[in-house]
C-alpha cells in the first residue's frame, strides 16, 4: 500500500483546527423511565448515574433494563431521553394563613419526584405584605435529607405589577417548579418547624405525581418541532448509536417508530439498533418473518435472538430484547478499535457472562439469517469457524454498506468533517477559503488513510475533496462554502461522493453520483464533469 502524498506545491496547512476525531460507542437510548427530565436528552456514564437521574429498573419500563445490560455489556458513554404519556407532576400547597394558598406543581412529572419547599421573610421590609423568599429542594425520597439540586428565589411577589419578580413569572423559567392557576391574594405563611416552632421547616410535595399510561409509538416519535420524543436528539451534540426499547416487556415497537427512527439516523448520521419482533421465538420463527416483515435498511442492524438476563426486581432470568446488550458490545468493540479496522479476530460481538441467547441458532439456521441480514448472538466465540462481520440489514442492491464497519466508516467520516468544518459556514467564498478547506479535509482524510480507514486503495483511489467557485459562486448571498467529498466504493475507481454544506448547528452532506474520479490535478474532462455537477446542483 503506497503511502499518503505529501501537500501538493503552493498547497499550504489549514490556518484553521485541525478535523479531530470524534469518539464513538455514545449510544442514545429513548424510552419511559419512572423520574428524571422529560424530552431533555442527558447523558449518563454508568448504571449507578442512570438510577440517580432516571430511577434504575422499573418493571413496567424496558428502558432501565436495556441501560444496565449496555454498560454491563462494556458500553460507557450513553444518553438517555425520558418519554413520558400523560404523566403529571406532584403538587405542593403553601399555605397563606388564610384563604387561597399558593401552588405549585413539580416540572418534572413521576410519583417519584420528591419536592419540599421553604418559605422565609428574612431580609424583607418590614412594611411589604406582599414579597416573600423561596427555597425548593429536590429530596432523593419522601422525608429524605438527601438532597439533590436546590433553587432559591428572593423577593418574590405575589403582584403582577412588580414584573419580573411576580411569583407565576418568575418561576416560569425554574427548573424545578411552575405556579398552578392564580397566585393567592396573600403571601405564603412562613415555615416553621414542628418540633423548635422556628422559622427553618420544610413543606414537603403532596403524594398527587402520575407516571403516565404507557408509551405509544406516537409517543415515542414526537414532533419534530417541539424537539419531543426522539426529536428531542437534535439537541443532543454527536452520537453515532440508537435505541429504542420496547414499548413495554410484551409490546414491540412498531414498524412506523422504526421507520422514522431510520430517516432520523439517517440524517444524523447514525446506526438503528432494531429489536427482532418478541414473535420470533425460535430461528425459524424469525427466517419465516422476516420474508414478510418489510423493514430493510443499510442504517440500521439486527442481532438474534433476544437475551436471557437475570431481573432483579423478579428475582429470576427473564427474557430481554437483545437491543441494550447488542449496543454494550458495539461500543465495547469501539474501544478497542476505530469502526474501519477489522483485523482482530473478535469482530463478531459476544455477550458477557450472565447473558445468554434465549434460543439455539443452528448453522444452516445462522446462514439463512445472515442472507437477510440478521446478525446472530453468541455468547461464546465458535471455535469452529472464523468470526464473521457483522451486517446491516441492507437490501441485496446495497452491496458496499452490507456490512456494519463500512456503514460506520462513512457515517464517522461524515460526522467528523461535517464537526470540523463548521468555520465554513460563516466563511466568504474566495481562493483563499477554497484552499483552506481542501488542506484541512484533505489532511484528515490523510491521516485517516495512513491509519487503514481505506484498505486495499493507493491514496489517489481513496478519497477526494474538491471546493472552488464552481461549487461556490463569487458573490452568492447567504451561503457559507460549499464542497464535494467522495470515499472509496468497493468497485474500483468508483466512489461514494456527499456534497456538503457545513453549518453551526451541524450541517448537511448530501449523496451525489460522480463516475470514476481521481483527487489529483484537473483534466479538462474532470473540470467538464465539476461544471455540469456544479449546475445540477444550482438548479
Amino acid at each position: 500500500m503506497s503511502s499518503d502524498p505529501s501537500p501538493r506545491l503552493g498547497e499550504e496547512r489549514s490556518p484553521q483546527p485541525s478535523i479531530t476525531r470524534l469518539p464513538t460507542g455514545r449510544v442514545a437510548f429513548v424510552g419511559r423511565s419512572l423520574r428524571g427530565p422529560v424530552d431533555q436528552p442527558t447523558r449518563v456514564s454508568s448504571f449507578a448515574q442512570f438510577q440517580s437521574v432516571f430511577g434504575g429498573l422499573w418493571q413496567p419500563s424496558p428502558l432501565g433494563y436495556c441501560v444496565e445490560q449496555f454498560f454491563d455489556n462494556g458500553g460507557r458513554d450513553a444518553i438517555v431521553v425520558r418519554i413520558a404519556n400523560g404523566a403529571r407532576g406532584a403538587t405542593v400547597t403553601l399555605p397563606t394563613g388564610g384563604g387561597r394558598p399558593l401552588e405549585l406543581r413539580a416540572v418534572r412529572p413521576g410519583s417519584r419526584e420528591f419536592l419540599r419547599v421553604c418559605i422565609d421573610y428574612d431580609n424583607l421590609a418590614a412594611g411589604d405584605a406582599g414579597s416573600f423568599n423561596l427555597t425548593i429542594q429536590r429530596v432523593r425520597a419522601r422525608g429524605s435529607l438527601h438532597v439533590e439540586d436546590q433553587e432559591s428565589h428572593r423577593r418574590l411577589s405575589i403582584r403582577e405589577s412588580d414584573g419580573p419578580r411576580f411569583v407565576t413569572a418568575a418561576l416560569a423559567h425554574s427548573a424545578l417548579v411552575r405556579v398552578v392557576g392564580a397566585p393567592p391574594d396573600a403571601r405564603p405563611a412562613r415555615t416553621v418547624d414542628a418540633d423548635s416552632g422556628l422559622a427553618t421547616g420544610w413543606i414537603g410535595s403532596n403524594a398527587d405525581g402520575d407516571d403516565g399510561a404507557p408509551l405509544t409509538d406516537y409517543d415515542l416519535i414526537g414532533s419534530e418541532t417541539e424537539r419531543t420524543g426522539m426529536f428531542a436528539l437534535e439537541d443532543a451534540g454527536p452520537f453515532d448509536l440508537l435505541y429504542v426499547p420496547p414499548l413495554a416487556r410484551e409490546r414491540d415497537v412498531g414498524l412506523a417508530t422504526w421507520l422514522v427512527a431510520e430517516r432520523f439516523c439517517r440524517r444524523r448520521r447514525a446506526l438503528l439498533i432494531v429489536d427482532p419482533p418478541q414473535a420470533w421465538q425460535t430461528a425459524d420463527d424469525a427466517i419465516e418473518g422476516f420474508e414478510t416483515w418489510g423493514f430493510q435498511s443499510e442504517n440500521a442492524t439486527m442481532f438474534f435472538p433476544r437475551v436471557l438476563a437475570y431481573d432483579k426486581l423478579r428475582g429470576r432470568f427473564e427474557t430481554f430484547a437483545p437491543g441494550g446488550a447488542v449496543a454494550g458490545m458495539l461500543a465495547r468493540r469501539d474501544a478497542r478499535m476505530p469502526p474501519w479496522d477489522e483485523s482482530d479476530e473478535s469482530v463478531e460481538p459476544v455477550l458477557r457472562s450472565g447473558y445468554k441467547p434465549a434460543c439455539q441458532v443452528t448453522e444452516a439456521q445462522r446462514v439463512r439469517l445472515r442472507t437477510f441480514g440478521v446478525n446472530t448472538l453468541p455468547s461464546l466465540r465458535p471455535a469452529s469457524r472464523r468470526a464473521e462481520r457483522p451486517r446491516t440489514l441492507a437490501a441485496a442492491s446495497a452491496a458496499d454498506f452490507r456490512y456494519l464497519a463500512s456503514r460506520r466508516t462513512h457515517s464517522y467520516l461524515l460526522s467528523c468533517i461535517l464537526h470540523g468544518t463548521r468555520w465554513a459556514a460563516t466563511a466568504a467564498p474566495g481562493p483563499d477559503a477554497f484552499a483552506t478547506i481542501e488542506a484541512q479535509v484533505r489532511e484528515f482524510l490523510g491521516d485517516l488513510y495512513r491509519s487503514g480507514a481505506f484498505p486495499g486503495r493507493g491514496p489517489d483511489d481513496a478519497y477526494f475533496v474538491v471546493c472552488d467557485e464552481r461549487l461556490n459562486p463569487l458573490g452568492a448571498p447567504g451561503r457559507g462554502l460549499q464542497f464535494l467529498v467522495g470515499f472509496a466504493a468497493a468497485r474500483a475507481g468508483e466512489f461514494h461522493a456527499y456534497r456538503v454544506v457545513p453549518a453551526t448547528d451541524g450541517g448537511d452532506a448530501q449523496p451525489v453520483t460522480v463516475n470514476r474520479w481521481r483527487d489529483a490535478r484537473l483534466s479538462p474532462e474532470q473540470i467538464e464533469w465539476i461544471d455540469r455537477l456544479a449546475n445540477r446542483l444550482e438548479a
